[in-house]
């Protein structure tokens, strides 16, 4: 078995997923985006809390909610904790939460634009192969093949022809490439023999 360098990309979208409403301030249907705010009322022993959403045009608000009508008890400590002080990384959990967002509006528009922070974890000088583990706290609206052809700098032809001849191969997929980058999915490269394998390796890390 030919040598691999083993690498982590970790993909985390630039931008929440947008939820598109009717606004009533435009008169037609736009996309919201988080404001990193959140809202919550206490009303006796129960609570309401809301994330609130702002158009993209006017600004117009829009609430969604996280609970209604919850007991105060029922919250556990630190959500509730986070709840009151707006924590930025529960806020942002709370936006990617896409089967929430689904229950609202069945139209959402997300983020195809990506950081990537890649890290080699092990492998030899001269590897004529690559393993990219793939790490992906937040879902992501770009497909698997145009993230490779754009990171490993080739072609989208390429990476399915890659694909179609077995040097190219997702681990834990099925017809992966067609579909977002899940977390622990692993690209497999395996390019003995390939001409321009040492660029496409140097690529991946």
């Amino acid at each position: 078995m030919s040598d691999h360098v083993l690498v982590r990309w970790t993909i985390v979208p630039r931008d929440c997923p947008r939820p598109v409403l009717a606004c009533p301030t435009c008169g037609d249907a736009r996309p919201f985006h988080p404001s990193g705010k959140i809202r919550l009322n206490a009303n006796g022993k129960r609570l309401d809390a809301w994330l609130i959403y702002k158009c993209d045009d006017c600004d117009r608000t829009w609430n969604r909610p996280i609970f209604e009508r919850r007991l105060a008890t029922e919250v556990p400590p630190d959500e509730l904790a986070a709840l009151r002080t707006g924590d930025p990384a529960f806020v942002r959990r709370l936006a990617f939460d896409l089967p929430a967002l689904r229950r609202k509006t069945s139209l959402i528009v997300q983020s195809d634009t990506v950081e990537i922070e890649r890290v080699v974890v092990g492998g030899k000088t001269g590897a004529t192969g690559a393993e990219i583990a793939l790490a992906v706290p937040y879902p992501v609206g770009l497909r698997l093949d145009r993230l490779l052809a754009s990171e490993l700098d080739l072609a989208r032809n390429r990476i399915a022809a890659l694909a179609g001849a077995g040097r190219l191969t997702v681990i834990g997929g099925g017809n992966a490439l067609n579909r977002p980058p899940r977390d622990g999915q692993i690209i497999r490269l395996d390019l003995v023999g390939v001409e321009d394998a040492p660029a496409i390796v140097a690529a991946a890390g």
